[in-house]
This record gives structure tokens, C-alpha cells and sequence, in this order.
């Protein structure tokens, strides 16, 4: 055979070397070209770090897309006032408890997630978990550093005109973990008061805790409102945090969602109380119907003085009691002194009764 020689095989091997490639995977596409770069300043946009967003401008980039996942706590507008019933009782009630000029604020009403706030909580602080017993669930009470020490200093009988002394580097004492627990019982007190025109419930304390590790109410995950309170007391005082999950509002969801007080999408409880009280005292007559009978109206139109008409009834037989054409209780006629009068026997259940029956006559 012709043609074996160092050129005809190069040339079979660069055959069958093409032949490979076409039975097997397909040879990578080129690449394109390159069209165009991020420059910083669309990164930082793109990031959310423009600083624009604090200026009152909407959030972009990923900031938008973390904060959609929340939900905001202006969607519960009965919830601020709530709250600001919260600050007034507070007010009044710290006075008395501190015998000092207290006055309290809300510094901010915001949304945010569990587990973002248990890292951004300032050490050291006290963080006391209560219990919504009627809606089985919790919340979170966090107590700072200078208001510990402010209380403390009040209530062990600080002299006024001079700042709380905090000692830094050491852990809270059996004495100030008492005080503070009595002034979360306080303010728990109020917090039930402050619901109690929405709803009843019962906020009740459960533990204390330093740890924030140790103060897990919820998913890191879940979304909470975050209420921050500010406790001045003359030239000392501090904040106090109340974090209430969502989970523990959804049982009064509906009610949160109310614009004002005794809405409830359509119904007031007020007027429904205040109807139903004043329909216990109106005046009913009711009406003693022996027995009735279907005639003619010609037969009635020839009724003359003396005729009888048969009712077809005996004596001792029940009698009904009527108000209006609504039969309502079935008696026993009798006599009391000079007088007629009727023993109920049974009440006539309205829905057993047929409206297209004559009245006093019930469906078989």
C-alpha cells in the first residue's frame, strides 16, 4: 500500500483525532469579550453603603431586600397606642415606686429579628423573660447598665443632685438583681393595664438572665417589635427594651389592626353591651292566647250577638304566651286571689317554629 510513509500518518491521526471530538463532548465556547466593569461607587449602591438611605431616601440594594422580609409594626397602629398608654401609667407609677421625679418617653418603635437584636444588646444589661400567659407565649424586658445602677442608687436612698457610681468589671449582686427584678414587676403591672381596654391578659415574670444565650423566646429568624423606653430621673436614669415577637401578638392580630379603639372591623363591643343592657330593661307586654281557630271571612261577617264559636279546646288544656306574633313559653292557666293568671311550663324554641305556620303552631 502507497503512502505510508511519516506524512500519511500524521495525516490519519489528525482523522481520527477529529473523529474523537465529534463523538465526544462538545469543545467549550469561546468566551465573549468583556463589556463592562462595576465602578466603586455602583458597588456601594448596589450594597446599600451610598449613605443616602439615612437622608430620608428609599433603601437599594440589599438593604431593600433584607428589610422587605420584615414585617413593620405600622401595620399594627393600635399597637402605638398601646404603648403610649405604656409611658403614661409608667410615669405615675415609678414615681411612686422611687419616690424620685421620674419621666419616661419612647425613644423608637421599630422591626427587626430576633436574633439581630440578642447581638446588638449592650453588655452588661439585665434581660428579664416574661410570660403572656393567656396567649402562651413570651417576651423580653432588657434593663441597661445605667438604669441598674440609677435604681439602686434611688432606691437605696442616693442622694439626689449626684450620678449613680457604677463599677465596671464585675457581676451583678443578689441585691441588684432583687431591685431590678421588683422594677420589672412594675413595669410588667403597667403592661397589663396598658392592654387591658384591648384585651385581658396577664404578663407574668419568669426568670433573669445576664446571658443573652440564655434569653432564646423565639427563632433568630422571627421578626419582632422592638420598643425602646427611655427612664430619666432629674440628672440620672437609663433605658429600658421590651421585645414582644410577632408569634406573641398573633393572637390579638386583629385587634392590633384596629385604627381606633372599639372598631373591630365593623363591631363595637361598647354599643353591643350598651344595647343589650338596655334591651333587659324595656317593657314587653305579652299576650295569653287560649286557643285560636281558622274561619271563613264570610262565616265572620255573619257572626251576630249571642252566636258561639267552638274553639275545640278543653279546660286545663296549656294556653300560650305570645309578644307580638312571636310565641314564646307554653302555661297552665289558673286563678291567684281575684285574678287569672298563667304557670310557664316550657319555653317554644324560636327555631323549631315554621313562619309559614299560624302563630302558636309548630312544624311536625
Amino acid at each position: 500500500m502507497s503512502g505510508t510513509g511519516p506524512e500519511s500518518e500524521e495525516d490519519l491521526a489528525a482523522a481520527w483525532g477529529a473523529a474523537l471530538e465529534d463523538d465526544g463532548e462538545p469543545a467549550a465556547p469561546s468566551l465573549p469579550e468583556a463589556t463592562r466593569v462595576l465602578n466603586q461607587a455602583e458597588i456601594d449602591s448596589l450594597l446599600g453603603f451610598g449613605g443616602g438611605a439615612g437622608d430620608g431616601e428609599a433603601l437599594t440594594g440589599i438593604e431593600r431586600i433584607i428589610s422587605s422580609g420584615l414585617v413593620s409594626y405600622e401595620r399594627l397602629p393600635m399597637l402605638e397606642i398601646v404603648f403610649d398608654r405604656l409611658v403614661r401609667l409608667m410615669s405615675t407609677t415609678l414615681r411612686n415606686f422611687t419616690s424620685d421625679n421620674v419621666e419616661v418617653s419612647i425613644d423608637a418603635i421599630s422591626s427587626l429579628r430576633f436574633g439581630d437584636y440578642l447581638n446588638s444588646v449592650p453588655l452588661p444589661a439585665m434581660l428579664a423573660v416574661f410570660q403572656a400567659e393567656e396567649w402562651d407565649n413570651y417576651g423580653l424586658i432588657v434593663v441597661d447598665s445605667p438604669l441598674i445602677y440609677s435604681v439602686v442608687d434611688v432606691l437605696l436612698g442616693g442622694r439626689r443632685g449626684t450620678a449613680a457610681m457604677r463599677v465596671e468589671g464585675r457581676p451583678y449582686t443578689t441585691i441588684e438583681r432583687t431591685l431590678v427584678e421588683r422594677l420589672v414587676t412594675v413595669v410588667l403591672s403597667d403592661l397589663t393595664d396598658a392592654f387591658e381596654p384591648l384585651c385581658p391578659v396577664n404578663f407574668r415574670f419568669e426568670r433573669l438572665e445576664v446571658n443573652p444565650r440564655f434569653t432564646a423566646i423565639s427563632r433568630a429568624s422571627n421578626a419582632c417589635v422592638l420598643v425602646k423606653l427611655r427612664v430619666d430621673m432629674e440628672d440620672r436614669g437609663g433605658r429600658i427594651e421590651m421585645l414582644l415577637p410577632y408569634a406573641t401578638l398573633e393572637p390579638v392580630r386583629e385587634m392590633l389592626l384596629q385604627q381606633f379603639m372599639g372598631e373591630k372591623f365593623g363591631r363595637d363591643s361598647i354599643w353591643e353591651t350598651h344595647l343589650a343592657e338596655q334591651l333587659r330593661d324595656t317593657a314587653v307586654a305579652l299576650e295569653v292566647v287560649l286557643a285560636e281557630q281558622v274561619m271563613p271571612l264570610s262565616t265572620v261577617l255573619n257572626l251576630k250577638v249571642g252566636d258561639r264559636i267552638a274553639l275545640g279546646v278543653t279546660p286545663g288544656s296549656p294556653v300560650r304566651l305570645r309578644c307580638g306574633d312571636v310565641a314564646m313559653f307554653e302555661a297552665q292557666l289558673g286563678r291567684r286571689e281575684e285574678r287569672l293568671a298563667v304557670r310557664i311550663e316550657r319555653e317554644l324554641r324560636q327555631e323549631t317554629a315554621d313562619p309559614r305556620l299560624p302563630t302558636g303552631e309548630a312544624s311536625a
